[in-house]
C-alpha cells in the first residue's frame, strides 16, 4: 500500500512539473545576427534621473539609443568627450545617448549622483542624459541591463566587463550590437549613422 501511495505522489509531482511554463516576459526570441531579446519590450522599462525622477524608455521610441555604463574616475573616462561629440552631432538626427553611472568596477564612481552630474558637466562638457547610479551585474542588476545583456550575449560569462561598455539600440527598440569598453565612441560612429 505504501508503495502505491509513493508511486501516486511521484506521478502527481511529475504531472505538476510538466505543466509549468516559462513566463512570457523572460522567454528568449532569436532574431537575425545571433541577437536575442526577451519578449519584454525595452520601451516598458524605467530608470531614475540623478534627482530621482522616474522616466520610461518609451520616450525614445523611434530614436537610436546608445546606452553606456559610465564612471568619472576610470582610465576610460576620456570617452565622455567622444560620447558628447556623438550626442551633439547626431541628437538632432535621432540619436539618444544615455549614461548609466555604476560603481561596481574598482569603485570608480564614488561620487554622489549630484556630484557625478556636476563633474561630468564641468570636466567633460557632458550634456547628454545621465541616470541615477545603478548596478549592471549581480543580484541588484537593473532591469534595463538585464534586457540589454539578454539581447546581446557574450560567448562566455555575460557580465558587463568594465566601465564604458556600450549597447546600440535601433529605432524599433532592438538591441543590435554590444561593444567592449575599450571601443571608443568614435569607432562606432559609422554604425550609428547607418541606423539613423
Amino acid at each position: 500500500m505504501k508503495k502505491l501511495i509513493y508511486a501516486s505522489l511521484l506521478i502527481g509531482l511529475f504531472a505538476c512539473e510538466s505543466t509549468e511554463k516559462t513566463p512570457a516576459e523572460s522567454k528568449p526570441i532569436t532574431i537575425e545576427n545571433n541577437t536575442e531579446m526577451t519578449s519584454t519590450s525595452i520601451y516598458t522599462l524605467n530608470y531614475e534621473t540623478p534627482s530621482g525622477e522616474e522616466k520610461n524608455l518609451s520616450e525614445y521610441k523611434g530614436k537610436v539609443m546608445l546606452v553606456v555604463n559610465t564612471a568619472t574616475k576610470c582610465g576610460l573616462t576620456p570617452q565622455f568627450e567622444g560620447l558628447e561629440y556623438l550626442n551633439k552631432t547626431y541628437s538632432d538626427k535621432g540619436l539618444k545617448v544615455l549614461g548609466f553611472p555604476c560603481n561596481q568596477f574598482g569603485g570608480q564612481e564614488p561620487l554622489t549622483n549630484e556630484e557625478m552630474v556636476e563633474t561630468c558637466k564641468v570636466n567633460h562638457g557632458v550634456t547628454f542624459e545621465l541616470a541615477k547610479k545603478i548596478e549592471v551585474n549581480g543580484a541588484n542588476l537593473h532591469p534595463i541591463y538585464s534586457h540589454l545583456k539578454a539581447a546581446q550575449k557574450l560567448d562566455d560569462e555575460n557580465d558587463i566587463r568594465w566601465n564604458f561598455e556600450k549597447f546600440l539600440v535601433n529605432k524599433d527598440g532592438v538591441v543590435v550590437k554590444r561593444f567592449a569598453p575599450q571601443v571608443t565612441p568614435l569607432e562606432i560612429e559609422e554604425e550609428i549613422k547607418n541606423l539613423l
